[in-house]
Protein backbone atom coordinates (compact mmCIF):
# COMPACT_ATOMS: atom_id res chain seq x y z
CA UNK A 1 0.00 0.00 0.00
CA UNK A 2 1.12 3.41 -1.04
CA UNK A 3 0.87 5.71 2.40
CA UNK A 4 2.17 8.97 0.26
CA UNK A 5 0.12 11.61 0.77
CA UNK A 6 -2.69 10.16 3.18
CA UNK A 7 -3.80 12.19 6.11
CA UNK A 8 -5.93 11.00 9.19
CA UNK A 9 -8.12 12.08 11.55
CA UNK A 10 -8.81 10.56 14.89
CA UNK A 11 -12.41 11.26 17.26
CA UNK A 12 -11.63 10.17 20.33
CA UNK A 13 -14.45 9.74 22.96
CA UNK A 14 -13.39 10.58 26.23
CA UNK A 15 -15.62 8.51 28.50
CA UNK A 16 -14.11 5.69 29.52
CA UNK A 17 -10.41 7.28 28.85
CA UNK A 18 -8.36 4.63 30.99
CA UNK A 19 -9.66 2.40 27.63
CA UNK A 20 -9.76 4.61 24.55
CA UNK A 21 -6.89 6.71 25.34
CA UNK A 22 -4.98 3.15 25.10
CA UNK A 23 -6.44 2.44 21.77
CA UNK A 24 -6.14 5.85 20.40
CA UNK A 25 -2.06 5.39 21.22
CA UNK A 26 -2.48 2.46 19.42
CA UNK A 27 -4.22 3.72 16.51
CA UNK A 28 -1.16 6.46 16.29
CA UNK A 29 1.38 3.43 16.30
CA UNK A 30 -0.33 1.57 13.43
CA UNK A 31 -0.47 4.26 11.43
CA UNK A 32 3.53 5.56 12.43
CA UNK A 33 4.14 2.15 12.12
CA UNK A 34 3.04 1.91 8.58
CA UNK A 35 4.86 4.86 7.51
CA UNK A 36 2.15 8.30 8.28
CA UNK A 37 4.17 11.23 9.38
CA UNK A 38 2.85 12.65 12.82
CA UNK A 39 2.37 15.43 11.03
CA UNK A 40 -0.69 13.58 8.93
CA UNK A 41 -2.04 12.97 11.91
CA UNK A 42 -4.77 14.75 13.93
CA UNK A 43 -6.33 14.18 17.30
CA UNK A 44 -9.72 15.25 18.57
CA UNK A 45 -11.68 14.06 21.50
CA UNK A 46 -15.68 14.02 21.98
CA UNK A 47 -17.32 13.43 24.93
CA UNK A 48 -18.67 9.99 24.72
CA UNK A 49 -19.43 7.31 21.97
CA UNK A 50 -22.61 9.47 21.27
CA UNK A 51 -20.98 12.49 20.11
CA UNK A 52 -18.58 10.43 17.92
CA UNK A 53 -20.85 10.63 14.45
CA UNK A 54 -20.75 14.26 14.81
CA UNK A 55 -17.08 14.61 15.91
CA UNK A 56 -15.84 12.45 13.07
CA UNK A 57 -18.87 13.81 10.43
CA UNK A 58 -17.07 17.14 11.00
CA UNK A 59 -13.59 16.13 10.24
CA UNK A 60 -14.31 14.07 7.40
CA UNK A 61 -16.34 17.00 5.79
CA UNK A 62 -13.29 19.38 5.87
CA UNK A 63 -12.08 16.82 3.08
CA UNK A 64 -8.81 17.24 4.80
CA UNK A 65 -8.23 13.57 6.07
CA UNK A 66 -8.08 10.29 4.02
CA UNK A 67 -9.81 8.57 6.53
CA UNK A 68 -11.55 9.06 9.95
CA UNK A 69 -10.81 6.72 12.83
CA UNK A 70 -13.67 6.96 15.41
CA UNK A 71 -12.67 5.13 18.46
CA UNK A 72 -14.91 4.70 21.90
CA UNK A 73 -15.90 2.51 24.59
CA UNK A 74 -19.62 1.33 25.72
CA UNK A 75 -19.97 -1.00 28.43
CA UNK A 76 -23.46 -2.77 29.13
CA UNK A 77 -24.98 -1.67 32.46
CA UNK A 78 -28.34 -2.15 34.18
CA UNK A 79 -30.53 -0.13 31.89
CA UNK A 80 -31.06 0.51 28.32
CA UNK A 81 -28.88 2.96 27.71
CA UNK A 82 -26.38 0.74 26.50
CA UNK A 83 -28.40 -0.61 23.62
CA UNK A 84 -29.17 3.34 22.50
CA UNK A 85 -25.60 4.76 22.73
CA UNK A 86 -23.78 1.64 21.38
CA UNK A 87 -26.97 1.05 18.73
CA UNK A 88 -27.03 4.60 17.42
CA UNK A 89 -22.71 5.65 17.32
CA UNK A 90 -22.56 2.27 14.68
CA UNK A 91 -25.75 4.11 12.52
CA UNK A 92 -24.36 7.15 12.95
CA UNK A 93 -20.96 6.74 12.03
CA UNK A 94 -21.81 4.68 9.01
CA UNK A 95 -23.98 7.48 7.84
CA UNK A 96 -21.46 9.81 8.51
CA UNK A 97 -19.20 8.05 6.21
CA UNK A 98 -21.62 7.86 3.68
CA UNK A 99 -22.66 10.97 3.44
CA UNK A 100 -18.96 12.34 3.07
CA UNK A 101 -17.38 9.51 0.90
CA UNK A 102 -14.98 9.75 3.41
CA UNK A 103 -13.97 5.89 5.12
CA UNK A 104 -14.97 6.36 8.71
CA UNK A 105 -14.01 3.38 10.49
CA UNK A 106 -15.80 1.91 13.78
CA UNK A 107 -13.47 1.41 16.53
CA UNK A 108 -16.08 1.44 18.87
CA UNK A 109 -15.83 -1.46 21.74
CA UNK A 110 -19.26 -2.59 22.62
CA UNK A 111 -18.91 -4.73 25.47
CA UNK A 112 -21.17 -6.50 28.11
CA UNK A 113 -18.24 -6.46 30.94
CA UNK A 114 -15.02 -4.93 31.07
CA UNK A 115 -13.03 -7.67 30.88
CA UNK A 116 -13.86 -7.87 27.72
CA UNK A 117 -12.84 -4.11 26.82
CA UNK A 118 -9.78 -4.34 28.87
CA UNK A 119 -8.82 -7.73 26.51
CA UNK A 120 -9.37 -5.60 23.71
CA UNK A 121 -6.87 -2.44 24.56
CA UNK A 122 -3.78 -4.29 24.94
CA UNK A 123 -0.36 -4.33 22.44
CA UNK A 124 -0.80 -4.05 18.64
CA UNK A 125 -2.93 -6.58 17.31
CA UNK A 126 -5.24 -7.15 20.90
CA UNK A 127 -5.78 -3.38 20.73
CA UNK A 128 -9.15 -2.01 18.76
CA UNK A 129 -7.71 1.51 17.72
CA UNK A 130 -4.65 -0.12 16.22
CA UNK A 131 -6.68 -2.79 14.58
CA UNK A 132 -9.00 0.42 13.36
CA UNK A 133 -6.24 2.27 12.07
CA UNK A 134 -4.42 -0.41 9.87
CA UNK A 135 -8.14 -0.67 8.01
CA UNK A 136 -7.82 2.79 7.74
CA UNK A 137 -4.79 2.68 5.52
CA UNK A 138 -6.39 -0.03 3.77
CA UNK A 139 -9.40 2.06 3.34
CA UNK A 140 -8.01 5.40 2.25
CA UNK A 141 -6.01 3.45 -0.47
CA UNK A 142 -8.64 1.64 -2.07
CA UNK A 143 -10.64 5.37 -2.21
CA UNK A 144 -7.20 6.68 -3.95
CA UNK A 145 -7.85 4.19 -5.96
CA UNK A 146 -11.53 4.79 -7.44
CA UNK A 147 -10.55 8.64 -8.41
CA UNK A 148 -11.30 8.66 -11.97
CA UNK A 149 -8.53 10.02 -13.82
CA UNK A 150 -9.15 11.84 -17.20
Amino acid sequence: MNIDGLQFAIVTARWNDEFTSRMRDGAVEALSEAGVAEGNIDLFGVPGAFELPLGAKRAASTRKYSAVIALGVVVRGDTPHFDYVAGQAAAGLMQASLDTDIPILFGVITADTVDQVVARVGEKADNKGYEAAQSAIEMADLMRGFQIKF
